[in-house]
């Protein structure tokens, strides 16, 4: 009896690994565009990307926001990771890869602008002003983003406004070791090098900074937040173009962007 009972349950797991799966094949393997009705997802995936980010810590622990408990702070910085995300699908490019959005890369394309009002009303970003207390909104608005933008203008010079910055790059902790993010940053490289345009990034560690090279990305120099005995520290990189070594570019990124931008059209 105990045999006739556990092989149907064996049967109903084989049967379970063959039958396939409504999530679509390509996306295990290639790289997309996304629009904002995918934002909250990726928001989300990127918010267990940088977790543990040293960076994304120091927005969250201000002396004004110690009595916050770990739901709340946690809650916040997905907010953060959603409304950044949703900018990005309003006026920039957002790409994942994966079956579950398991990578994402955020980037600001040469003449991207993410400082206008419609923008700034529609991926929600203007409540992150009331969402974070007085001293959060000091590093955020005060320190944090113009030391980033002051720093790109000082680097990129005349190129600031005419370049390919990636913003933010994470993979899921669950989903790392499986080359999502190298997909991500080669498939912008390709398009970077055809139209022979520059990239500009921020890295967080030294590990990063080997791996950023690996794709040709160069030190330029390093940041400092928040001062002390333990300043968050970010690395300035920069990849000049390339030419290509007989590669053929396709146009698959800029019709996935045309057909998004049709869907946001519809959307507003």
């Amino acid at each position: 009896m105990e045999d006739a009972v556990r092989k149907p349950d064996n049967l109903s797991t084989l049967l379970d690994k063959r039958r396939p799966s409504l999530v679509p094949p390509s996306w295990e393997d290639t790289v997309r565009v996304i629009g904002m009705a995918e934002c909250k997802e990726a928001g989300l995936s990127l918010a267990h990307a940088f977790a543990a980010d040293h960076l994304s810590q120091y927005l969250l622990d201000a002396d004004d926001m110690a009595a916050y408990p770990p739901e709340r702070k946690w809650k916040l910085h997905v907010d953060i990771m959603t409304y950044i995300t949703a900018s990005h699908c309003c006026a920039g490019i957002a790409t994942t890869i994966g079956p579950d959005h398991d990578s994402i890369a955020l980037w600001l394309p040469p003449g991207g602008d993410m400082d206008d009002w419609w923008t700034f009303l529609r991926s929600g970003t203007w409540r992150l002003y009331y969402q974070f207390t007085a001293q959060g909104r000091q590093r955020y608005y005060g320190e944090f983003l113009p030391l980033l933008h002051d720093t790109k203008h000082e680097v990129m010079g005349e190129r600031d406004n005419d370049c390919y910055y990636l913003v933010y790059i994470g993979t899921k902790p669950n989903a790392r070791g499986k080359g999502y993010a190298s997909k991500l940053i080669q498939d912008m490289i390709t398009r970077a090098d055809a139209e022979n345009r520059a990239m500009y990034l921020e890295s967080c560690s030294e590990a990063h900074n080997a791996y950023y090279a690996k794709f040709g990305f160069e030190f330029k120099k390093n940041i400092h937040f928040g001062g002390g005995s333990t300043p968050v520290t970010l690395s300035i990189m920069v990849r000049e173009p390339q030419p290509p070594r007989n590669v053929v570019y396709t146009a698959a990124v800029k019709v996935q962007i045309n057909s998004v931008n049709k869907e946001g059209a519809r959307l507003a």
